[in-house]
């Protein structure tokens, strides 16, 4: 028997919101966008003309949408970090099941209060750790389980954040600064923490982090750096950063030659030379990015022990050409290693020939996140119909990975020292 199309309203239509928005509209069997709300009009009007809603349905804040008798059975949130968990209580109490983009919170006392909260009500939250489902990281996860490294004492993980993609967001952008949204272990690397506990198996007993802004600051700005990059820079022609570059000219990020994509989406509604032009003259994206109000790190390092005696350690690192992430799983009867960004995992059993399983055909073409935002969707859909789904990313699993990363941002912060989670998440380790 066919199941209830469900119904679903939208809480920030920014990109997230958008990329979420069509995989619900790629499968009007399970389910319908029939309210969205977003600060911006402009978000709203293209929202409204992409579901096909009436004005009556759409609204110019979540307190609106969440103040109407329940429009919906989901809630996808897809608003600024500090913004999750208070509009996640009240869509509770409300009745809705909630999607809720990560990080969930950078206060570790709301995110015990959100996990409490969606038990007392009986409904299903869900963290956008969408990595979890992407073809790559489920072969990682299935040759783990499978027992061909044997017992896996080791995990190495490296995520390349991409020299412009840093700029972008993490230094002109909406991360750039931890008192705003959330540390950038947290905000960009809460994936990567994710990954790590879950492709481990065990729970995370103790770590330390090191790690500083060390790059994009006013005392390494060249000589001749203008406060923004179209006001007669003169380390224009030299510099990587230059926001004419990243946005306009660069194959690949450039509007010139990507045809209107990210991250000139992130800029402006419908990037175009001249829109992206004028956003550059007076908005935060033509910032130099040796003089915006960033204070999020450029690299940071982890080093983690598990319950079962394993180690993992993993890298963030600004520094790179593109953004992508790299694996090494070390284990008694072999070596796994993979590269997220070319799609391919290679198993190699010691002893015998490195076999390489290519995962690209599983994903469908254009998806985001290594194939797997619309998987993460269609399985939230799946749970909260009642028909079954892996339920990966429940508030449950998605916690602990939580209290890694802003353990291992108080760790930074004290130098590197040692902290002990279960101390930590209990509000005992020295701050």
């Amino acid at each position: 028997m066919a199941c209830e199309v469900l119904k679903i309203a939208i809480i920030g239509y920014g990109l997230r919101g958008q990329c979420y928005g069509r995989c619900v509209k790629n499968h009007p069997e399970l389910a319908q966008v029939v309210a969205v709300a977003d600060v911006d009009p402009d978000k709203v009007a293209a929202a409204r003309e992409t579901f096909g809603l009436s004005g009556g349905q759409c609204y110019s804040s979540a307190a609106d949408l969440l103040a109407q008798p329940k429009l919906a059975d989901a809630v996808f949130l897809c608003t600024q970090d500090r913004q999750h968990v208070p509009m996640g209580l009240t869509a509770l109490e409300r009745g809705y099941h909630v999607m809720m983009e990560k990080p969930i919170s950078p206060e570790l006392s709301e995110c015990l209060a959100i996990r409490e909260k969606a038990h007392a009500c009986g409904k299903h939250v869900a963290v956008c750790h969408v990595l979890r489902y992407s073809p790559f990281y489920q072969k990682v996860k299935e040759v783990i389980t499978s027992g061909r490294l044997g017992r896996v004492y080791h995990l190495s993980a490296v995520e390349d954040v991409g020299y412009f993609h840093q700029a972008h967001s993490f230094v002109r952008g909406n991360w750039r600064n931890s008192a705003e949204t959330s540390p950038m272990i947290l905000a960009k690397s809460c994936h990567d923490m994710d990954l790590i506990q879950w492709l481990m198996g065990e729970k995370c007993i103790s770590l330390s982090s090191v790690g500083a802004l060390s790059h994009f600051r006013a005392d390494q700005a060249p000589e001749g750096a203008a406060l923004r990059c179209l006001d007669g820079c003169k380390c224009k022609e030299s510099c990587p950063y230059d926001a004419e570059k990243i946005y306009i000219t660069n194959p690949g990020t450039g509007v010139r030659s990507n045809g209107g994509a990210w991250p000139g989406t992130a800029v402006v509604l419908e990037p175009t030379e001249e829109n992206l032009y004028e956003a550059l003259r007076t908005g935060p994206y033509g910032r130099c990015v040796y003089h915006c109000d960033n204070d999020v790190v450029d690299h940071q390092a982890v080093a983690m022990e598990f319950e079962d005696g394993a180690t993992a350690d993993f890298t963030m690192t600004a520094f790179t050409r593109v953004p992508g992430r790299r694996i090494r799983v070390m284990g008694t009867l072999g070596l796994l290693e993979g590269d997220a960004s070319k799609g391919v995992v290679e198993v190699t059993e010691f002893g015998k020939p490195t076999e390489e399983i290519p995962t690209f055909a599983n994903r469908a073409a254009g998806e985001g996140h290594s194939g797997g935002d619309q998987p993460l969707v269609l399985d939230f859909l799946k749970v909260i119909q009642g028909g079954g789904g892996q339920n990966l990313t429940s508030i449950d699993a998605s916690v602990h990975s939580h209290v890694m990363a802003l353990a291992a941002e108080a760790s930074r912060l004290a130098h590197g020292a040692r902290v002990a989670l279960a101390e930590f998440e209990a509000g005992t380790a020295k701050r």
